[in-house]
């Protein structure tokens, strides 16, 4: 083999379950001649926030013809080791214990990991092939492995599929865009490439009927990009997708890989043997279902230019996570309605959550969704009590910029046209073969977006997309939903007068967890973190007293307010408001007739 392509080798052993650390060898054929650079990710793609990941190493040594090889660190994420002649055998132990989809973790009933938080990155030889021997753990039995890698088929000691032994990636980024997930979880094969598997305590799960609604939702989305071949994206990287989902008491989450997704899932909200009907929870996990999978397409494979290559030791910073996350987030729920894994009804319900927490979020009126991706590092996900008040969502808004965007390209094209096609075009010239060998890998300029509306369907939306995606406008939805025979309505949450304040149980304590700019809370010198103690002298001890309280006045009323502040006990006059009609309901307006 020619030395250039002499693979990296990694090999990962789940060495302490119960301590929860896995153990890598790292081997390195041709170092650097100035000494190897090695280093940890700071971030995971899909989640943008810098989260060190190489905090968790515990121990790192290196080795070479038998002698130990000194290793400086460099920074908070990178290594150096002293030049030596090759090969180089770096050693290292990595704690994981974080249950999450986008870390790794570790015990006696499973085992799960990034690429991200385990691997360290060669520098100068990222483009190298590499190969992974996955260890299993020791005295424990029956583990299995379900992962995307493929297996390193013609090398010695390949593992076969679900088994342990080597697996391949041709570079460093497919490597860490592969997670792993070992132990012993419920799985269901719904086609011949498609696997989903459960970790986590889920009696009598009715594995055969998720398995057909994710079918549906799965083809109903290769249909969509890929109308005549219905040719899968990951194809070109992978011969299998797997949906790998924690199941917990309360977890909620995902994050997209090139041909897997990390899910967390509420046990409750999975459905059971013999359960008829289908809940609200198990819609949401539909939803995340479909989200991510579209992910597949969508941020995968069509990337901003900003991510095309990732820089994982920094920020990439992009102003196009709303139509990244945002689109992505429109298109999760309406690919549910159009499988038939939800009614009509049940969409118009969903769409109108989604329109209520935007409108529910003051922020809206100070950032724009541009400005809510570029600054998702610093403030989307690091949010305080404050962030309502100063932030919007380039998910939940960038979802109804998408839906005011479909909607005005099929009012201008007379139905001709849809956002549709600008997906089409989208994946048809920055997605389809991205991971092709050889492939000239390119992403969406910043300023890319309004051109290739026009290219695709004729509407010139640059006005549109001025106002509501780099501007702070509200996307006017009643007008444009009205020509597809949906009307908007809006109500108020409920007929009590208001605080103008979120709140939250701490204990038996009720606290003000963020106080809304302009509201009656604030107006009275209220703030979150608050511990509310009394309204005219009667004692608030839950969300349901609160109610029962405010129900014997009307908006205008001013009451005294005594709260705890920190452990100071302060009283505060409040003037209540009327409560704002800030509910969306949307309905068939024939059926409003």
């Amino acid at each position: 083999m020619n030395m250039e392509k002499t693979p990296l080798l990694y090999c990962l052993w789940p060495h302490d379950p119960a301590g929860h650390r896995y153990r890598i060898t790292l081997t390195v054929p041709s170092p650097s001649p100035e000494g190897q650079r090695l280093s940890m990710p700071a971030w995971i793609p899909g989640s943008y926030l810098i989260r060190d990941f190489s905090r968790q190493v515990e121990s790192l040594a290196a080795h070479a013809g038998g002698r130990r090889v000194p290793v400086r660190k460099l920074d908070n994420h990178t290594w150096q080791a002293a030049a030596c002649d090759g090969p180089l055998r770096v050693e290292y132990t990595v704690y994981a214990w974080d249950l999450s989809v986008r870390g790794a973790h570790l015990d006696e009933t499973h085992g799960f990991f990034n690429g991200t938080s385990v691997f360290l990155q060669v520098h100068g030889q990222e483009h190298l092939p590499c190969l992974l021997d996955l260890q299993p753990p020791r005295g424990i039995a029956g583990w299995k492995v379900h992962t995307s890698l493929p297996e390193a088929r013609g090398h010695a000691g390949a593992a076969r599929r679900h088994g342990f032994g080597l697996y391949r990636a041709p570079d460093y980024d497919a490597l860490i865009d592969h997670p792993v997930e070992m132990g012993t979880p419920q799985v269901a094969r719904f086609t011949a490439h498609d696997e989903l598997v459960f970790t986590g305590v889920a009696p009598n799960l009715d594995l055969a009927r998720i398995a057909q609604d994710v079918r549906r939702i799965c083809e109903t989305q290769i249909a969509f990009f890929e109308p005549r071949s219905r040719r899968a994206p990951f194809l070109d990287s992978a011969d299998r997708y797997v949906f790998m989902t924690m199941v917990t008491g309360d977890g909620y989450g995902g994050l997209e890989h090139r041909a897997s997704t990390a899910l967390m899932t509420s046990r409750k909200d999975l459905p059971v043997l013999g359960q008829k009907g289908q809940g609200e929870g198990y819609r949401g996990f539909l939803g995340l279902v479909s989200h991510e999978y579209f992910h597949t397409w969508n941020v995968k494979r069509i990337k901003p230019a900003a991510f095309v290559p990732y820089d994982l030791s920094r920020p990439d910073l992009t102003r196009l996570l709303w139509v990244f996350e945002g689109f992505t987030s429109y298109y999760d729920d309406l690919l549910l309605l159009r499988s038939g894994a939800i009614t009509r009804a049940d969409y118009l319900r969903m769409l109108g959550k989604t329109i209520t927490s935007v409108a529910r979020t003051p922020g809206r009126a100070k950032q724009s969704v541009a400005e809510s991706s570029f600054d998702a590092w610093t403030r989307y996900y690091k949010q305080d009590e404050n962030s309502p008040n100063a932030l919007v969502s380039y998910y939940t808004k960038g979802a109804l910029v998408a839906l005011g965007l479909d909607l005005l390209i099929r009012r201008d094209t007379a139905g001709a046209r849809s956002l549709d096609d600008v997906m089409r075009l989208l994946w048809q010239r920055y997605g389809r073969g991205f991971y092709a060998p050889g492939a000239k890998q390119q992403g969406l300029p910043e300023d890319g977006l309004p051109g290739l509306v026009e290219e695709a369907t004729g509407v010139d939306a640059r006005r549109y997309i001025a106002r509501h995606a780099y501007g702070t406008a509200d996307v006017p939805l009643a007008e444009l939903l009205a020509p597809q025979g949906v009307s908007l309505q809006w109500k108020p949450a409920s007929n009590l007068p208001s605080l103008d304040a979120r709140t939250r149980k701490q204990g038996d304590s009720l606290v003000l967890a963020t106080v809304f700019e302009g509201g009656a809370a604030h107006r009275g010198g209220l703030s979150a973190g608050d511990v509310l103690v009394a309204i005219d002298g009667l004692r608030v001890d839950a969300p349901a007293g609160l109610e029962l309280l405010l129900a014997q006045y009307r908006p205008g009323d001013r009451v005294r307010v005594h709260v705890f502040r920190r452990d100071e006990l302060r009283a505060f006059d409040v003037r209540l408001s009327a409560p704002e009609p800030l509910d969306c309901v949307l309905s068939d307006a024939a059926q409003d007739q």
